[in-house]
């Protein structure tokens, strides 16, 4: 789950308007015709808003020639440009379901009187401060520090290291060479009674 809201947390938009349901808006949404770009303009009243995270909706009602048109937008979709808001509406709902039902002007929301028009925004992520240079240059006399205290507790070890292999190194060492001696003494004492017999068939 880390996982999934790391890539979505990439995704998110920094900054996002400020959305209350009965209030009248427009989006302004990017729309893609071949390889043209433009951008077409949906005013409507907020009827409800969903889900959360990058998942968050809001869906748009207007009456367009008689017919009620509903939109729903993803507030961080980059397609959406932006939302303004034109008209501050009175609703004690989460959702005006109601006035799919009504015609004319009891399709609207009661205007809230004296309601200051403000498009506000909500930052919803911020940017990761990277780490001054200064921090780093500090750091590294600190690490010269360290090796050199590394190199002063390792150089004992290796010198007594080597002082005990040398001990345990120098009886073996004897030991062969005692071993090597004793086996060439036969052979040593055979090659001179051969000599001795040699010369006496000589004598002979």
């Amino acid at each position: 789950m880390d996982i999934i809201k790391s890539i979505e947390h990439e995704h998110l938009k920094e900054k996002i308007p400020v959305l209350k349901v009965g209030n009248t808006v427009r989006v302004h949404q990017r729309i893609k015709e071949g390889n043209r770009e433009r951008i077409q303009v949906f005013e409507g009243i907020i009827i409800k808003k969903q889900g959360g995270g990058l998942n968050a909706t809001f869906t748009v009602r207007r009456i367009a020639s008689g017919v009620g048109v509903e939109k729903t937008f993803l507030i961080h979709s980059p397609l959406v440009e932006k939302v303004e808001l034109v008209r501050v509406g009175k609703a004690r709902r989460a959702k005006l379901y109601y006035l799919r039902d009504r015609v004319g002007k009891a399709a609207k929301t009661k205007e809230q009187v004296g309601a200051r028009i403000e498009n506000k925004e909500i930052t919803v992520k911020t940017a990761v401060e990277e780490p001054a240079v200064e921090d780093v240059k500090e750091e590294a006399p600190v690490t010269e520090e360290v090796k050199e205290e590394a190199v002063k507790t390792e150089a004992p070890v290796a010198e007594e290291v080597k002082e005990e292999a040398a001990k345990t190194e120098a009886p073996v060492a004897e030991e062969a060479k005692e071993e090597t001696a004793k086996a060439e003494a036969p052979k040593a004492e055979e090659k001179v009674e051969e000599k001795a017999t040699e010369e006496t068939k000589k004598d002979e």
